[in-house]
């Protein structure tokens, strides 16, 4: 895989004198150290992300996948397979959640078709990236082709590049595919050893049958697809998705130019645990936007050693939760910027001598 071994040599670790040179700042600001808690956390690796001491991340966006699986035959989703076609209309007509919520915080919601099985119209708003029409049911062999999860990494990592000719300095990325967060569970299984029950939930909300058919489907694909965890791209061709893999694509490219992602809910966690697989350092890169409500997605952020800023029980996908933790990067760089030092405002430190 030449053109994904090229991305990834270009990640390089968090730059540490912006770091070094933000929290300086951040401590000298009119506050007791520390007392603004993640929020200068998060400041310090957007410092280190950018390998700028003071950023502005004004160009957002949200970057959201679409494609259909074929596991969704099994009874896996509360929802027909034909919804994923119909969303992705609705998230062009600007009907969705992520249409609302990703103009509250000024992001251009970019929708891409890497494997949709419906026809889609053109839109402005819509990049053609289609590898197939969707995968095969995982339950009797691959979902895919090492070929085309590649394809789809590849295309994924074109779309960033696009973006950022437009414009990109945050990312936010989501999803949509009837029957993904079976995949989601299958890869995070595979890839972190836990019990297929610790990381499966009921993703559309499914009752307590179709959770048995969700679980029982997950262990026959285990079954027929013996992976092995030191292979992630293996993995995501045997049971991810082809908008799974297109995430993986662009956590890859936005950590090779410097650009901080903000991950979503379980499925994009996924993504990430084969980004990572891939190359270790692109986790420096990412930030958790939420905890949701899906079991397995605490686990996966375990995992990846990241913390999550919000917990809202949130389980919808789209970027929703990205969109959501964007005014939380804007509210941390404000106060790193734009804040006053002690020294500015004139107001004695604690530890300064009493007159």
């Amino acid at each position: 895989m030449p053109r994904v071994e090229q991305v990834a040599n270009r990640i390089a670790l968090l730059d540490a004198q912006a770091m070094r040179l933000a929290r300086l700042r951040l401590d000298a600001l009119t506050k007791p150290p520390g007392s603004l808690g993640q929020l200068e956390t998060l400041a310090v690796t957007l410092a280190g992300i950018t390998g700028q001491p003071r950023p502005r991340l004004a160009r957002k966006a949200v970057l959201v996948f679409a494609a259909d699986h074929g596991v969704a035959s099994e009874g896996v989703s509360a929802y027909p397979a034909v919804v994923t076609g119909q969303m992705v209309r609705a998230f062009l007509a600007g009907h969705a959640a992520i249409n609302v919520l990703a103009g509250r915080v000024g992001a251009r919601v970019v929708v891409v078709d890497v494997g949709v099985a419906a026809d889609l119209p053109p839109h402005p708003n819509l990049v053609r990236c289609r590898v197939a029409p969707g995968t095969a049911s995982f339950t009797r062999g691959p979902a895919m082709t090492r070929a085309q999860a590649l394809a789809a990494v590849e295309a994924g990592m074109a779309v960033l590049e696009w973006e950022v000719e437009r414009g990109l300095d945050l990312v936010g990325i989501g999803e949509m595919g009837i029957g993904n967060t079976t995949a989601a569970s299958a890869l995070a299984a595979a890839l972190t050893g836990l019990p297929v029950a610790a990381v499966t939930g009921r993703g559309t909300g499914v009752d307590d049958a179709g959770l048995q058919r969700k679980l029982a489907a997950i262990e026959r694909a285990l079954a027929a697809n013996p992976v092995d965890p030191a292979d992630p791209l293996g993995a995501l061709a045997a049971l991810g998705g082809l908008e799974i893999a297109g995430l993986v694509g662009v956590l890859l490219a936005a950590a090779a130019r410097r650009l901080p992602v903000l991950l979503d809910g379980f499925i994009t966690g996924a993504a990430a645990l084969v980004a990572v697989g891939l190359c270790p350092a692109v986790r420096h890169y990412l930030i958790a936007s939420h905890c949701s409500a899906e079991v397995g997605h605490p686990r996966v952020l375990e995992r990846l050693g990241l913390r999550p800023l919000l917990a809202l029980d949130l389980r919808l996908g789209e970027g929703t939760g990205a969109a959501l933790a964007m005014p939380l990067v804007d509210a941390a760089l404000a106060i790193l910027d734009e804040m006053a030092t002690f020294e500015e405002a004139g107001v004695s430190r604690a530890d300064a001598p009493s007159g």
